[in-house]
């Protein structure tokens, strides 16, 4: 069975069956599986609340998960059933933090994917924010935590460093490095193969890692720091 196959299976009444055994007893290497489902399921709530799938979108998700033709049609039907389907994101969202039992990262990487599907066509509509926002609430995250992935995925020449860093511009030289430094070793690409994540996905994580280091590198000019 292939995995678009089991996806599709996985996807026909709810995400996955949450009492299955591979899933009360999670592996690392079992992620892949929840994690794509999770970003189809999520990406059609999120068509939903937009009202359109935009080409550049269906790029963006072919891009991240580099699936065949033949594979984007499976994962299409998936995605058509998870868009009619009348319950709204927040069962979706629960289920997820149910099956990865609260583990932040991977739920931090679900919005991050999210996030680079929904800013493919260059601009991030209204009801896409508030549609992620919804999400990353219900996922656990804070209003603070949200806009600091928010700055990350603004177009660069939009980008305020602070807010891609989450500080201040108050705050002090050496509250920054540390701030760096931290963001940083929690944005890791190889983090992904670590989890058992599609590797195509790093393509994101290496964009989150290059928009963190543009900033500081940012600040560092602006205020000579060594």
């Amino acid at each position: 069975m292939s995995i678009w196959e089991e996806l599709a299976h996985a996807v026909g009444a709810t995400l996955w069956d949450a009492e299955a055994p591979k899933h009360t007893k999670r592996a690392q290497q079992d992620d892949a599986l929840p994690f794509t489902v999770g970003m189809i399921v999520l990406g059609a709530k999120m068509a939903k609340a937009d009202g359109v799938v935009t080409r550049d979108e269906v790029r963006a998700f072919k891009k991240a998960f580099k699936v065949s033709d033949a594979e984007m049609k499976n994962a299409a039907r998936i995605f058509k059933l998870a868009k009619q389907d009348p319950s709204g994101f927040e069962k979706s969202a629960e289920e997820l933090v149910t099956v990865f039992k609260g583990d932040r990262r991977m739920l931090e990487y679900i919005v991050e994917g999210l996030f680079h599907i929904a800013r493919a066509d260059t601009m991030l509509l209204p009801a896409e924010e508030k549609f992620l926002r919804q999400v990353a609430k219900h996922l656990g995250f804070t209003d603070a935590e949200f806009a600091l992935t928010r700055a990350r995925h603004t177009p660069a020449q939009d980008r305020n460093p602070y807010d891609v860093l989450g500080v201040s511009q108050s705050a002090a030289d050496e509250e920054i490095k540390s701030q760096y430094r931290r963001l940083l070793g929690q944005s890791q690409p190889d983090e992904f193969l670590g989890r058992g994540l599609p590797k195509e996905f790093m393509l994101i994580a290496t964009e989150k890692l290059a928009a963190i280091k543009e900033a500081y590198e940012t600040i560092t000019k602006l205020r000579h720091i060594q």
